[in-house]
């Protein structure tokens, strides 16, 4: 009896969590997809974002990602590598690390807007720019994606590690070839949940980014994030809230065309890399 209960509840947790996302979704297609065009889309915003597209908005959104990608997949790797296979369980300096992060994943995102003001836009000289902007997103999302693949690096079986060392590979060729293979779903999923953040980021945007809406001509121009065009035409923009739902279901479509993308990309690497494991 109580194992069907525990089972009932899972179904209707997940349930409920399909149903509020259905709920969010059809929101957004009732309210937004009547405004949503091709010109919408290549037009520039008019009359403070009531008319007109989302053109440079999403052209600066699209380079503020790219900018916290380049700079988190390396840095984030390299550090979770260094934490999984070249400490020792006990390192009391590796401890402090995983602490560090772990309080670092839960600081506000307008604490990290304020650092990036700070230190990107005042300190190195960067002022309100897309290289701003996308270097704060980058130490916003580090400790969640650092962790996440951690976890999968260290939960790769040792059998794996042991193959390797017994064909004479050196330990950052077994970490290259074998182990980060064989921990790909995780990083796939930490980098999806991490930019999946960064996407949907307001607060850290404002302080770093900008608010300009015209078409940046390089990282070091103001550009506004789509989600700081939504807050803006949400919340100072009278007459505003057609082009807000349009916008919010253009970053919805945007959130689910990455993470489509990256699962299927992993699964034909996985599947290249691994022919016989779906045999």
């Amino acid at each position: 009896m109580s194992e069907r209960l525990f089972h009932g509840f899972i179904w209707l947790s997940a349930l409920l969590v399909l149903v509020l996302l259905l709920w969010i979704i059809g929101g957004l297609l009732d309210k937004g997809l009547s405004h949503l065009s091709l010109s919408f889309l290549l037009e520039a915003p008019a009359d403070s974002g009531r008319s007109g597209g989302i053109a440079p908005v999403l052209v600066a959104t699209l380079l503020i990602l790219g900018v916290t990608f380049v700079a988190a997949l390396p840095l984030g790797l390299a550090t979770a590598v260094w934490l999984a296979e070249f400490t020792r369980r006990n390192s009391r300096f590796a401890g402090y690390v995983r602490l560090f992060l772990d309080v670092l994943a839960g600081v506000p995102s307008i604490v990290f807007g304020l650092f990036g003001y700070a230190f990107f836009s005042l300190y190195l000289g960067m002022g309100f720019s897309i290289m701003s902007g996308g270097l704060t997103l980058a130490c916003m999302i580090l400790p969640v994606f650092i962790r996440t693949c951690e976890m999968g690096v260290r939960s790769v079986n040792d059998s794996w590690r042991q193959g390797a060392s017994a064909l004479g590979m050196q330990k950052i060729k077994a970490v290259w070839h074998v182990l980060l293979p064989a921990a790909a779903p995780a990083i796939v999923a930490g980098l999806i949940l991490s930019m999946g953040r960064a996407t949907a980021e307001t607060a850290a945007l404002i302080f770093t980014s900008g608010y300009v809406d015209r078409m940046p001509g390089s990282l070091l121009d103001s550009g506004r994030a789509l989600s700081v065009h939504i807050y803006d035409l949400s919340m100072n923009v009278t007459g505003g809230d057609a082009a807000a739902q349009a916008s919010a279901l253009m970053l919805l479509l945007i959130i689910i065309f990455f993470n489509v993308s990256a699962y299927a990309l992993t699964d034909r690497w996985m599947a290249r890399r691994f022919p016989d494991a779906n045999s």
